[in-house]
């Protein structure tokens, strides 16, 4: 069973762009960044920062490309060589005040995902809280915080991602996606296989 323990920040831009980000204070591998792009015409892209964080988030979501980049991460302001991103974030969100009423320990547990799954499917379409994207691989989300994205400023391969707007359509790198709303989710995510 593998831990990791930070943030999932998910933005639509008007470029048509895409980008979901998982930054991680901890984790088998330590503390890092990696970002999951998919393009107006549904290209599927990881950027992450070491062959290995590569390994295993290519063996539990699916891309049609992987680049291993150095990842550079200062709050919400993200850059590599194919990357540059910066959120901002504003206020904790109706669902992000519930979510701190529950206690740390029980929102983390696998045990609390399966029973929020049913209820986020119906709240928030597409969203999931356990689940698999195959590859034998089984994951639980347990969220403890959402705050809402009020903008987005950046450019992937060198175009200019636009502004903010929903994400949409969903992002298919496994079986959960983003909420529609960009927003910052603090989860611990644990996997298992």
């Amino acid at each position: 069973m593998s831990r990791f323990r930070g943030s999932i920040a998910g933005v639509g831009t008007t470029s048509g762009v895409r980008v979901v980000v998982g930054r991680w204070d901890t984790s088998p591998y330590g503390a890092f960044a990696d970002v999951m792009v998919e393009t107006a015409d549904g290209h599927r892209v990881l950027l992450a920062p070491t062959q290995e964080v590569a390994d295993f988030v290519a063996s539990t979501y699916t891309f049609d490309e992987v680049r291993v980049e150095p990842i550079t991460v200062n709050g919400w302001l993200l850059s590599s060589p194919s990357l540059s991103i910066e959120l901002e974030v504003g206020g904790r969100t109706g669902l992000g005040r519930l979510l701190r009423l529950v206690p740390q320990r029980v929102a983390e547990s696998p045990a609390w995902c399966a029973v929020t799954d049913p209820v986020a499917r119906v709240v928030m379409p597409g969203v999931r809280t356990r689940g698999t994207a195959g590859n034998g691989r089984r994951e639980w989300y347990g969220a403890t915080d959402v705050h809402q994205v009020v903008a987005v400023r950046g450019a992937f391969d060198g175009a200019n991602l636009g502004g903010l707007t929903a994400v949409e359509p969903p992002p298919q790198f496994g079986f959960s996606s983003t909420p529609r709303r960009p927003s910052v989710t603090a989860v611990v995510t644990t996997v298992t296989g």
